[in-house]
C-alpha cells in the first residue's frame, strides 16, 4: 500500500493494492507495521464503527477533546464519499485548512487522521457505507462538533442541500467554538501525538 502525507499534518491518504482475477480481488486495507512506519507511532485499535449514509447526506465536522483525542482510520466499503479532514488545532499552521479525499469501493482508498483534527464527509451515492477504526471508545462528554456549512471554512461539498443531523445543524461555526474555548490546542496535540511513539501498543 502506498502511504501519502496530505496537506495537513497528522492526516494521511492511504491507497491499497489490489490483487484480481476472475474470482474477485483482495487488498489488505489496513497494515499496523506500515502505517505505524509513516505516521511514527502505532494505532491503538479500541472501538470500530460502521455508518450508512444515504446520497446528499453530510456527517460532521467532528473532533474529540486532547486528551484522549481519537484518532480514525477510515474507508468506504460500499458506493462512494468525499472525506473532508479539517485543521480545527488553535495554533496550527493550517489552522482552518480542509482537505478532501473521494474514498469509493473502486479504488478503495482509506484516510487517517490524527488526533485533534476534524472530520466529515457527504455521501455521494445511496447506502454509501463507511468502516472506521477507532484509537479511543466513544466518550460524548469529550465529543465535539463545529458547523460543517460554516462559511468561514467554506467547504466545497458536492450536495445541493446537505442533509444534517440536528447535532450538526446545531453545532456552532468555527470562531463560535474557538471563542468558547472548545477547540483542541495544537501544541497539547502535537505533544500528545509524540508522546504515543514511546508507549506499548496494546
Amino acid at each position: 500500500m502506498k502511504v501519502r502525507p496530505l496537506g495537513i499534518e497528522d492526516a494521511w491518504e492511504i491507497t491499497p493494492r489490489q490483487h484480481g482475477d476472475s474470482r474477485g480481488l483482495f487488498l489488505e486495507w489496513y497494515r499496523f507495521d506500515h502505517l505505524a512506519d509513516a505516521v511514527g507511532h502505532p494505532l491503538r485499535l479500541a472501538q470500530g464503527n460502521l455508518s450508512v449514509s444515504a446520497r446528499g447526506v453530510v456527517r460532521g465536522i467532528h473532533f474529540a477533546d486532547v486528551p484522549p483525542g481519537q484518532a480514525k482510520y477510515v474507508t468506504c466499503v460500499r458506493g462512494a464519499v468525499v472525506d473532508v479532514i479539517v485543521d480545527v488545532r488553535v495554533g496550527s499552521p493550517t489552522f482552518g485548512r480542509w482537505e478532501a479525499v473521494r474514498l469509493d469501493d473502486v479504488d478503495r482508498r482509506a484516510v487517517y487522521l490524527g488526533e485533534g483534527l476534524g472530520h466529515g464527509f457527504c455521501a455521494l451515492t445511496d447506502d454509501a457505507t463507511l468502516s472506521y477504526l477507532c484509537s479511543t471508545t466513544y466518550n460524548p462528554t469529550v465529543e465535539r462538533a463545529v458547523h460543517p456549512l460554516d462559511p468561514e471554512l467554506a467547504i466545497d461539498w458536492p450536495a445541493g442541500t446537505p442533509l444534517l443531523s440536528d447535532r450538526d445543524a446545531a453545532a456552532p461555526s468555527l470562531a463560535e467554538a474557538r471563542d468558547a474555548g472548545l477547540l483542541p490546542d495544537y501544541g497539547t496535540c502535537r505533544a500528545f501525538t509524540a508522546g504515543l511513539a514511546t508507549r506499548p501498543s496494546s
